[in-house]
């Protein structure tokens, strides 16, 4: 028997914006310093409205939004360069996670390792190819790519679909305890991952881990 195995990104494989604010790494401290955009702003009128709206959900392209939105706030700059930046900081791999799920790969009954994560479409092929995740996963499910974002079901669907029957409930790791309790409700099991040890300590992780 084989068992999947899916990990979120942010909080999870990318230190950065952590479900928990204690644990958070911002990559948008230098935003006002650097590119003359108020972080708080970029937040409060793009990314709860436009990005979380339409864009994560590829109804609406990361660089069209932004082209309407960075000129309100003054930046004159190409939105490209902004684009750049913020994938430039916001990319602090957790490696000492990709080198256990590295080991994980070659354990008895481990099936495929997937990328769970509501992106859109540009970061996730930054994630996928310039920081390497093809290289550890066989695919990333993201929110842009099925149309739905976690916790909804729609989102679980998306993948139960593209993966087929397993022989065992997928095992998810993820750092909202909404998305832990949603991927619970659809079936699989699921670890509200805060650090390594949630990883390296879950019975069925171990056991694999210890085997290799």
């Amino acid at each position: 028997m084989s068992r999947a195995v899916l990990f979120d990104v942010d909080g999870v494989l990318v230190h950065g914006m952590h479900e928990r604010e204690d644990r958070r790494r911002r990559w948008d401290t230098h935003l006002l310093a650097d590119l003359g955009v108020d972080p708080e702003l970029f937040v409060e009128q793009f990314i709860r409205k436009a990005f979380i709206g339409d864009v994560i959900t590829g109804k609406a392209a990361l660089i069209d939004e932004l082209e309407r939105w960075l000129p309100t706030v003054g930046y004159t700059g190409s939105p490209m360069n902004f684009i750049s930046y913020w994938l430039h900081r916001d990319s602090q791999l957790n490696e000492p996670l990709l080198a256990g799920i590295r080991r994980l790969r070659n354990g008895p009954g481990v099936g495929r390792l997937y990328v769970a994560t509501n992106q859109e479409h540009l970061r996730a092929f930054h994630l996928w190819s310039t920081l390497g995740l093809q290289q550890v996963f066989d695919d990333i499910f993201y929110g842009a790519r099925l149309g739905a974002t976690k916790p909804d079901r729609a989102f679980f669907d998306a993948i139960a679909s593209r993966i087929g029957p397993q022989d065992e409930a997928p095992l998810m790791f993820d750092d909202s305890v909404a998305v832990v309790e949603a991927a619970r409700s659809y079936g699989w099991d699921a670890v509200l991952y805060a650090d390594l040890e949630d990883f390296t300590t879950d019975p069925w992780i171990e056991e694999r881990l210890g085997a290799v």
